[in-house]
């Protein structure tokens, strides 16, 4: 019974903080004034312009109504509790989002807005971000040439949308939400992965080419997998849509998963290797006659045969001027084989000068 006795007298003895989330009763409503009854603690009072700020949320507030409201002032000049209903709308909003951080559990946000680096959002009334990366395979701004004005033209076409989202980061103290969209799909993904592994062949539809490879939906599961450029042909590849179009049905190897979701793929594995026995067909020092098809800071690369090139390195000619002042992109010249690594696919050569 003592315990008791002190518990209660603790709690009623207990005094209110600034800044401390209460709950009270309306006592009173005036035209820009509510009363709240806070108990043992007093009387509260929203005025001024913490009511003008709530004043479409509390137009409706009747007697006896229950409020959560925030201690912005302990007393006023006329000794009354100063609270806002809108401070503590937003600690309440946060505290929502940061027990959802916690159990790992998805929120559903609305996009206000775009930027070249992703989505402006609203959780729980609370501005948030979610980035271009952090987007799921659906909505994931597949654009040609990385040309950030498309990108971010496919991202505004999201704005209005409701988007199903977790959250990455969480700080309220600078104001800080980050989402993940893809997250979401993660366990998903996971179990329909689990159905495939290294070395299969799979059937896909090409839906997406960008600067560094090709986008692909395997089905019949709709999982989204890359084949990196390297990865499309034998030979060397300055843009993927000269190989493959968007819509296009393919048959791709699996050669890698990641972490249980990340499929890379590859076209090239399903294709002869030209390289095969090719020293039986090329020997070092053998003179032989190719066609410059691209120059780059290491030099220039020389077509000897169908899918199969040879480097002339820069050190050959000093700069890159002389280079291209020796060699035209398109012609043909003669050249001799310095060094030949099939099971490298590299071949350097040396120009033959007449």
């Amino acid at each position: 019974m003592k315990n008791i006795i002190e518990n209660k007298t603790n709690d009623f003895l207990k005094l209110p903080r600034v800044g401390e989330i209460v709950e009270g009763s309306v006592i009173g409503v005036g035209r820009s004034t509510i009363y709240v009854d806070l108990g043992p603690v007093g009387t509260g009072i929203i005025y001024g312009q913490e009511f003008q700020e709530a004043k479409v949320a509390l137009k409706s507030a009747k007697m006896g109504d229950k409020l959560m409201l925030k201690i912005i002032e302990l007393e006023n000049d006329e000794g009354y509790i100063e609270l806002s209903a809108t401070q503590a709308g937003r600690e309440l909003n946060w505290d929502k989002l940061m027990l959802k951080k916690e159990k790992d559990e998805s929120l559903t946000v609305k996009v206000l807005g775009a930027n070249k680096g992703g989505l402006l959002v609203e959780a729980e009334r609370v501005a948030g971000f979610l980035p271009v990366s952090q987007l799921s395979p659906k909505n994931y701004p597949r654009v040609e040439g990385a040309d950030r004005t498309k990108i971010l033209d496919k991202l505004q076409q999201l704005v209005g949308e409701d988007l199903t989202v977790k959250i990455l980061t969480i700080d309220q103290g600078k104001d800080i939400l980050i989402l993940s969209e893809k997250a979401t799909e993660t366990e998903k993904i996971k179990t329909l992965v689990e159905k495939y592994k290294t070395g299969d062949v799979v059937e896909g539809e090409i839906t997406g080419i960008v600067d560094f490879g090709v986008f692909v939906k395997i089905l019949p599961d709709n999982l989204e997998g890359l084949i990196h450029i390297s990865e499309i042909d034998w030979q060397l590849i300055d843009d993927p849509a000269e190989i493959v179009k968007v819509g296009e049905k393919v048959q791709a190897k699996i050669i890698e998963i990641a972490d249980g979701i990340r499929i890379s793929l590859s076209l090239k594995a399903l294709k002869q290797d030209p390289w095969i026995d090719i020293d039986k067909k090329y020997k070092k020092s053998d003179v032989i006659e190719g066609k410059v098809t691209k120059f780059n800071p290491f030099g220039a690369f020389v077509e000897i045969a169908p899918k199969i090139q040879g480097l002339v390195h820069i050190s050959e000619f000093g700069t890159k001027t002389k280079m291209e002042q020796k060699l035209k992109i398109g012609k043909e010249y003669q050249f001799q084989i310095i060094q030949i690594e099939p099971t490298e696919h590299r071949m350097t050569l040396r120009l033959m000068v007449n």
